[in-house]
């Protein structure tokens, strides 16, 4: 009885640290994840510091053009 009942609390135990290293592991990931979208955000609020940055954005949602460039219109959108 007393083998049982130590073989019981053994298995359990067994089960919840696994259950428990499962957790682990996706929050390990998890936060692997989010370090590297922070990463990405690091380096896009660097970059968009730069002039030729905000010049890509003023070309891309504006649709401004440097002086003796010629507009080319997508007529697909």
């Amino acid at each position: 009885m007393i083998f049982a009942n130590v073989c019981y609390i053994f298995i359990s135990q067994q089960i919840k640290m696994y259950s428990i290293q499962k957790q682990i592991n996706l929050a390990q990931q998890e936060e692997q994840s989010v370090k590297v979208k922070n990463q990405e955000l690091k380096d896009e609020v660097k970059m968009s510091k730069s002039d030729a940055y905000i010049e890509k954005l003023a070309r891309e949602r504006l649709g401004l053009i440097k002086e003796g460039e010629t507009p080319v219109i997508d007529s697909s959108n």
